[in-house]
């Protein structure tokens, strides 16, 4: 009797191995000659450049730490829980990027993550997003990278340890666990615009991807979708009805935020989402970019939460105002910030001044955790990425820890409603840490 259930338990370990074979492995697509660029229409390289804007290729498919690389060259760095991963070529060299890669081939690794010689794709390459995109978009892509210049260029090699590194078993069960494939669908519950906006963020977009929280395994949470997450030391903030500023992100704060990299009752983008809307949105369609926004204007409820925002702005107004008239308090936090930041964040009128952040209704201060704030500070905000051009330095070595400490705590305290932060000083050694070097534009 035993025997009989070893051989059975053995069976069906047999048949679960090579049903779940069958899954996970794929054959190669023969290689094919590199296409002539004058094999694709004019029309179809346009489309296909604001797909490649619109999904930020040249974000993740171009080296920037040491040497900075070609665009789409690859050799971008991604650290994961799982080592370093660096990113593929995209260019048509036919050794180490894509140019014996067929239509075909290419499709196959957008819609599954299957490589051209059959082996599976690290999701670090967001495949789970990029297999909602409509067919026509992936051609029109695929026509736009076969005819920017190829480089012949090697991207540096993973360090992802065994066994994770076995990709067929080990990207195989991840893929079972956690993908499935289909272009993206309409929902006849919304208009076209929304459905515009749903295809492009799930799809090409990929905001999620820094947006959404992931398990241990480095899949997004489909249970917490949009909730925010911890991205290269910011946090990406929720995109939903749990983003914690005090003023809504409305369909127009978005678009403004997404369009030009600045909302005027937000801030202004920075750190990982700075090129985002500065390099890429900008030179996409603008209704494209106001689908979007229109999109998660719906995923934020603002319609049904916007009625309280003037009564913030209120409120923020008079928190920022209090500190630079009547007598002063004797708080050497208070004047530890007028010193450094108060010239360029104060806003005494009943509205903020576009040109002056008013930091009571921006999102850092009110997130779980300063790193925001800190990551700010430190880097500082470029004249091209700031409010009309007016940029932030970087206070990397005009302010100690303790006095980021010490400014953070003033903030919480003096701009939010919410309980103070935790181990400030410590938090602010470790997020100057995360720079491999100082910036170059870094206050003295």
């Amino acid at each position: 009797m035993l025997k009989r259930i070893a051989a059975a338990v053995i069976g069906l370990g047999a048949v679960g191995g090579i049903g779940f074979l069958a899954y996970a492995w794929y054959p190669a697509i023969a290689p094919i000659p590199r296409p002539a660029a004058s094999s694709f229409s004019a029309d179809a390289i346009s489309r296909g450049e604001l797909v490649a804007n619109g999904g930020y290729c040249a974000e993740c498919h171009t080296r920037v730490d040491g040497k900075p690389g070609p665009e789409l060259a690859g050799d971008f760095k991604m650290a994961t829980p799982f080592g370093d991963i660096f990113s593929s070529n995209i260019t048509p060299d036919e050794e180490w990027g894509i140019g014996n890669w067929s239509l075909a081939a290419f499709k196959r690794a957008m819609n599954k993550g299957i490589a051209r010689d059959g082996s599976q794709l690290y999701p670090a390459f967001p495949f789970d997003h990029f297999t909602k995109v409509s067919d026509q978009d992936v051609s029109d892509l695929y026509a736009y990278l076969m005819t920017r210049p190829a480089v012949h260029m090697k991207p540096r090699d993973n360090t992802v340890p065994f066994p994770i590194n076995i990709r067929l078993t080990g990207q195989g069960f991840w893929k079972l666990l956690f993908f499935t494939p289909g272009r993206y669908q309409n929902d006849p519950k919304h208009d076209a615009q929304w459905n515009r906006g749903a295809y492009l963020a799930e799809g090409n977009e990929h905001c999620g991807a820094c947006h959404t929280p992931r398990n241990l395994l480095g899949a997004e949470k489909m249970s917490n979708v949009y909730d925010g997450a911890v991205i290269d030391g910011w946090i990406a903030p929720p995109l939903n009805e749990h983003n914690p500023t005090p003023v809504v992100w409305t369909e127009d704060e978005l678009f403004q935020y997404l369009r030009f990299g600045v909302a005027p009752l937000h801030g202004s983008a920075a750190g990982p989402m700075s090129p985002v809307p500065h390099r890429f949105l900008s030179k996409i369609p603008e209704e494209d970019v106001h689908a979007i926004a229109h999109y998660y204007a719906d995923v934020d409820k603002a319609a049904q939460r916007s009625a309280g925002d003037q009564a913030a702005i209120s409120r923020a107004m008079q928190m920022s105002g209090r500190d630079l008239t009547g007598p002063q308090p004797l708080d050497e936090d208070a004047r530890l910030y007028q010193g450094a930041c108060g010239a360029c964040h104060y806003n005494s009128g009943p509205n903020p001044v576009l040109g002056r952040p008013e930091l009571a209704l921006n999102n850092a201060l009110w997130l779980d955790e300063p790193n925001n704030l800190y990551q700010v500070m430190l880097h500082g905000i470029t004249a091209e990425e700031g409010q009309d051009h007016i940029s932030m330095p970087s206070f990397y070595s005009g302010l100690s820890d303790h006095d980021m400490a010490r400014i953070a705590a003033y903030l919480r305290r003096t701009r939010t409603t919410l309980p103070p932060w935790t181990d400030l000083e410590k938090k602010a050694a470790s997020a100057r840490a995360t720079l491999e070097a100082p910036p170059v534009n870094a206050s003295h």
